[in-house]
């Protein structure tokens, strides 16, 4: 961006310009801390605060406010100054879209960048959908775990539209990575929210199934499981009876490795009401880290036991979890 300033005169030297008194920046008598600006950057400056001031709405003020933004794109009161320009000038936002998309190339999670992007595409209303569409799927493609990108892609969604295509790409993201926790996350947003398919309700059956075979194929990843608790969101009687739910905690238990949240939601599904069989004994028996006698009396006490030797990042988690339990389970 530093090359665009290159070969410029000063402000000073600019006929367009001569009619404007700089206004230097008031530092104070005694500074504490005298910041060694450089002469380009303080001179730019100085010509903004006098526009500023003057309230100035020009094309010129509009030029000087890039000019500014190239220099130091998180000055959130040349942004704002350069939307009111943009209002009174009645320009075309298209080319302010380019501009954003210039600045995002230097600096992609820039605050005000964000903002701003999010008002010319207010503006613009539905004529900017797909456009903005593409550009968070340009940033994300560089890092997919980019927030301000998923957080303007999702404000797109519901302010503008697009869902059509919306599940296909989170399900192609999953397929590059599964353990990309935005894309579940942006899943989630999808089919909670989407106005084409229904809400949760009649998007669990398949999202299950979709769920369980990701969290066989990856039993370690966190994010399906996650992902599959949060379909039965304010509905503990679905998650206790799916009968899916404690088979693929089953399945994984019986490989014996990477069992760690197979054991967790284990317990979650015992804390809300569900009547283990003796073949879940037997599979958490079988992978040699509980006491015998525990099993018999108290399932949920010796996953938690378990959990507190197999998993010591929590296992203070897991102590204090135990303490919470009621003896009747």
């Amino acid at each position: 961006m530093a090359s665009d300033l290159q070969g410029q005169l000063p402000l000073c030297k600019r006929v367009e310009w001569s009619d404007v008194i700089p206004l230097p920046q008031d530092d104070g008598p005694n500074p504490v801390v005298a910041i060694a600006y450089k002469e380009e950057f303080r001179e730019t400056m100085d010509y903004f605060r006098a526009i500023y001031r003057a309230d100035e709405r020009s094309p010129r003020t509009l030029s000087l406010t890039r000019q500014v933004i190239l220099m130091n794109p998180g000055n959130y009161t040349v942004w704002h100054f350069r939307r009111l320009i943009l209002e009174t000038l009645n320009v075309d936002l298209h080319e302010e879209l380019d501009f954003a998309q210039q600045i995002a190339s230097g600096n992609s999670k820039n605050y005000q960048l964000w903002h701003h992007r999010r008002w010319v595409a207010e503006k613009l209303g539905t004529d900017a959908t797909l456009n903005e569409l593409n550009f968070t799927k340009k940033i994300l493609s560089v890092d997919a775990k980019n927030y301000h990108a998923w957080s303007h892609r999702q404000w797109v969604l519901k302010a503008l539209g697009g869902w059509e295509d919306e599940l296909d790409y989170c399900h192609s993201l999953l397929r590059e990575d599964i353990y990309n926790n935005s894309a579940w996350n942006q899943r989630y947003f999808v089919i909670t929210i989407s106005p084409f398919l229904g809400g949760l309700k009649a998007m669990r059956d398949s999202e299950v199934t979709y769920t369980v075979e990701a969290i066989l194929a990856n039993p370690e990843n966190e994010s399906p499981w996650r992902y599959l608790r949060g379909l039965y969101k304010d509905d503990t009687e679905g998650w206790v009876n799916d009968p899916e739910i404690p088979s693929v905690c089953l399945n994984v238990l019986s490989a014996k490795s990477n069992y760690i949240f197979a054991l967790s939601t284990l317990l979650d599904l015992l804390c809300n009401g569900f009547q283990p069989s003796q073949e879940f004994r037997d599979a958490i028996g079988a992978l040699g880290t509980s006491d015998i006698n525990q099993l018999d009396s108290n399932l949920a006490i010796a996953i938690c036991s378990i959990l507190e030797k197999v998993d010591s990042s929590r296992a203070n988690y897991w102590r204090w979890h135990k303490s919470k339990l009621p003896s009747a389970l």
